[in-house]
């Protein structure tokens, strides 16, 4: 499970009575996706025929561009997820990673989703004598590149969220 029982009005948009401008929202969109990217290739190498990982991600930002509906990103974000069921390891955890990158055009709140996925499969890619560094070396990777307008609100939500996220953000 990554998401909250309660949800944090910081990721419901404002529309809907929550925090979240429209354009933060579109920056945690794009992170996911540069997040669920940065190890897809661990899918692709175990699925290279496979194109619904790397649809969800472009998805995702296709929606950020205004390019296609909130639904279109949900729904290959659901296609991406279907692709990892019958795997395992590195590759499963990356295509969940690009499921949960395409569905925070419907959840803000499942970009700790593509994050922690991520981390996950860079750990799983690993030996297990290396996993944990994998891990920090993938977290901070991310860190590096979470755009300062939401670098606070991420960071905050990874410390609230990591005991249901696998703790997967101590890094």
């Amino acid at each position: 499970m990554i998401l909250p029982k309660i949800r944090d009005p910081r990721f419901v948009t404002v529309r809907r009575g929550g925090t979240l401008t429209d354009a933060d929202h579109r920056l945690l969109a794009l992170w996911a996706a540069d997040c669920a990217e940065h190890v897809l290739g661990l899918f692709e190498s175990a699925r290279p025929e496979d194109p619904r990982p790397r649809r969800a991600i472009e998805q995702a930002r296709a929606w950020v561009r205004g390019e296609v509906r909130m639904m279109e990103a949900r729904a290959a974000g659901g296609h991406a997820m279907g692709a990892a069921r019958d795997l395992r390891g590195a590759a499963r955890h990356a295509a969940y990673a690009a499921g949960q990158a395409a569905v925070v055009a419907h959840v803000a709140a499942h970009e700790l989703g593509a994050a922690a996925y991520a981390i996950k499969a860079a750990r799983a890619a690993v030996p297990e004598e290396e996993s944990a560094a994998a891990g920090r070396l993938e977290c901070r990777w991310q860190r590096d590149r979470l755009p300062e307008a939401i670098r606070e609100l991420v960071l905050d939500d990874q410390r609230l969220r990591n005991d249901i996220c696998w703790s997967v953000f101590d890094c």
